[in-house]
């Protein structure tokens, strides 16, 4: 039985890690916070309670940490990686993962940057999109582990492409959705009824099916249960400036939107689900 240590089991960390369970995986978790990993422990896991023992008690290690200097501090207290296969899940910069990378090997380790899209619905079915970054011969040995998470896991390139993939994709998540917020706020205000609205967008070229996945969300106000939150999208997104910055790429138009979602920092929208942004797309009145 494949044995694999699990570091990080937040939302994501924790439904990939059921997925591995329910696939007669050998699991072993650990988090910064232990009580974090009890669900999984009460799913049958086993507590990883050293790091430094980690590479000689498990096969390979996934980490999905919260960003990259958390990933780099965490593989750090691992030490001596043994020809260890480090598979970073989280959300990181291209730079971060390169330095993460240089950083595994120099511990005697191996990197496969393995970031994802899709939520927890889609790890605990198996139907995550991996976009793996880095040597080909390193993807096609962990084909059989990825293949639990993903239906077709595709290698985009050297590391760092995965990283780029995936920061391409999340800045989609948060332009779309505050399209949509404004455009549904305006129609709204002129007295438009929202399925009139909807019976016109849906079979344009503008629908994007994660309109109908906010949509009811946004109409009630609730943004419970998250599986990605209004904080980790304005950590993606500010990622994404930064790597299109130092690209030489024209921002600007970005700009606006992560002023808008600092709004959000430190209040509860941040917990909540990403699309609570539509609570930042009408102005305050002004006794509020």
């Amino acid at each position: 039985m494949t044995r694999i240590a699990l570091l990080g089991t937040g939302l994501l960390g924790t439904a990939v890690g059921h997925r591995l369970l329910a696939e007669e995986i050998e699991l072993g978790v650990w988090n910064r916070n232990p009580e974090r990993c009890q669900e999984l422990l009460n799913a049958g896991a086993t507590s990883i309670n050293d790091l430094k023992e980690v590479t000689a008690n498990w096969d390979g290690v996934i980490t999905v940490l919260r960003d990259g200097p958390v990933t780099r501090q965490v593989v750090a207290a691992l030490g001596d990686l043994r020809g260890c296969c480090i598979i970073p899940m989280g959300t990181m910069g291209v730079s971060e993962i390169r330095a993460l990378d240089l950083q595994v090997q120099q511990q005697n380790g191996r990197c496969l940057e393995a970031p994802v899209l899709g939520s927890k619905p889609q790890a605990i079915s198996g139907t995550l999109l991996v976009m793996a970054g880095g040597d080909p011969e390193l993807f096609e040995q962990q084909q059989p582990l990825l293949k639990l998470l993903a239906e077709q896991p595709l290698l985009v390139g050297p590391i760092g492409s995965g990283a780029a993939t995936k920061l391409a994709l999340n800045q989609l998540i948060a332009s779309l959705t505050h399209a949509f917020s404004l455009s549904l706020r305006l129609v709204q205000q002129a007295g438009v009824p929202v399925e009139t609205f909807m019976s016109i967008l849906r079979p344009s070229a503008l629908y994007a099916p994660t309109f109908d996945k906010k949509l009811q969300r946004m109409l009630d106000g609730h943004y419970a249960d998250p599986n990605f939150s209004t904080a980790l999208l304005r950590k993606d997104l500010r990622l994404f400036l930064e790597e299109a910055a130092a690209a030489e790429l024209q921002t600007q138009g970005l700009q606006g939107l992560d002023t808008l979602l600092e709004q959000s920092s430190d209040r509860k929208l941040d917990a909540l689900d990403y699309c609570a942004l539509h609570e930042l797309t009408l102005e305050p009145s002004p006794n509020e």
